[in-house]
């Protein structure tokens, strides 16, 4: 038997179909070992052929193929992780009644690991009180069921219930797995505003100062608090193309003084306000109207630069009763200390209740798909971040700030 995480992908019979084929090949390359159970409607989109060749192994919808297997209770109860891509009205419904009437329902059934259903359907179909009834019971009992992303559905229709990007599914099946717990819904009615993404300060039509945020930690963060219940909001600076998080409202901004504007406004009705965005501590005194000229005729340039506003500091000063507001710090240790130590002055000089630490450089924090640091809390307390990918620093972050919440 293979010692890597086995995956089970469910694929219902709706047109993202053939997007479960970009979910099953970045789960294949990046170390699972995943079997595909699509329903018999699912195999009209995509045929068994395909998801053989991706997966390695058999493909069945039925439970009368394999019988002395007992395949029907042995494919869950051998499964680490069930995920189902995507996830249509019917086989929510079916789900939830505890239907087992084809392969993949009765392994839902008998899976005693993580579930997670990540839907797609037309908005009506998202918003009818059927389905809302059964995406709420199967909440209750502890099943993940995402929120769809918005965007282009079939036809020219366009509105909620678009299956999230592959790219996302990814991510949130690795955190499950490295979790082995359901993600809680302890964010429900929270308000909540992320910054992700770096400032670009315009030098001249063509240059500008700016950094290597890649906008992913931010993203990550947005991503996990609506999967978790919030109603997030997210500001965007400049980021790695990154698609938009199933469930958020994005809104792109491009300098810090954007940025400062864009937080400033969300801020005001947040309940949890996150600075995640790698925002540029300076900008050129004077933008040039056309571009700078490089000449042997002509002086080399002296840029001057002026300091952009203390967009985090801002926020704490401005903040409202009961409002959590988390930093982050992108260190290096130098000669007067450490990271950690300019983590612990960086959190005493802001005045948040939260600040994340993390050492950049090399292979550290910007433009990695992993991250590590420190988590410090204003009381005084620090608990360390192992690496590994965004999503789960992000859920480390949400726990904490669930814990600050309810006290």
């Amino acid at each position: 038997m293979s010692d890597k995480p086995r995956v089970v992908l469910g694929v219902g019979g709706g047109i993202a179909a053939y997007k479960a084929c970009e979910v099953l090949r970045g789960l294949t390359e990046s170390g699972h070992d995943v079997r595909v159970v699509p329903t018999e409607a699912a195999l009209n989109f995509v045929g068994a052929a395909t998801f053989e060749a991706l997966s390695g192994h058999p493909v069945h919808t039925g439970v009368f193929t394999e019988v002395p297997e007992v395949q029907h209770v042995r494919v869950g109860k051998e499964a680490d992780l069930v995920l189902v891509v995507p996830a249509t009205a019917d086989l929510l419904a079916r789900a939830a009644h505890g239907r087992a009437d084809d392969l993949l329902t009765s392994t839902l059934l008998t899976a005693r690991c993580p579930v997670a259903f990540f839907p797609a359907m037309h908005t009506e179909m998202w918003e009818h009180p059927a389905t809302r009834d059964n995406v709420a019971l199967l909440r209750s009992r502890g099943v993940v069921v995402t929120e769809p992303a918005a965007g282009r559905l079939t036809g020219v229709d366009t509105g909620k219930g678009r299956l999230a990007d592959p790219a996302e599914i990814v991510d949130l099946a690795r955190l499950l797995l490295a979790s082995r717990t359901a993600l809680p819904r302890d964010l429900e009615g929270l308000r909540v505003v992320v910054s992700a993404g770096g400032t670009r300060e315009p030098l001249d039509p063509v240059r500008y100062l700016g950094n290597r945020s890649s906008g992913k930690q931010g993203y990550a963060i947005a991503r996990v608090a609506a999967q978790r219940g919030a109603e997030v909001t997210l500001v965007a600076g400049h980021t790695a193309e990154l698609p938009p998080p199933a469930g958020v409202d994005l809104r792109h901004v491009s300098t810090a003084a954007q940025l400062r504007d864009a937080m400033q406004e969300r801020a005001q009705d947040a309940d949890v306000v996150v600075m995640a965005a790698a925002v540029a501590d300076f900008r050129p005194s004077a933008r040039a109207e056309f571009k700078i000229k490089k000449s042997d005729d002509v002086p080399d340039p002296v840029v001057t630069l002026t300091r952009n506003p203390d967009i985090l500091a801002e926020l704490v000063q401005k903040r409202r009763a009961g409002q959590a507001i988390v930093g982050f710090a992108a260190e290096t240790g130098d000669e007067r200390g450490s990271v950690l130590d300019h983590g612990r002055a960086k959190l005493a000089r802001k005045g948040c209740d939260l600040l994340v630490v993390n050492s950049v450089g090399e292979g550290g924090a910007f433009e990695a798909e992993d991250n590590a640091g420190w988590l410090l809390a204003a009381d005084g307390a620090e608990r360390p971040i192992p690496r590994g990918p965004k999503a789960q620093l992000a859920a480390t972050l949400w726990d904490a700030v669930a814990e600050f919440m309810r006290r």
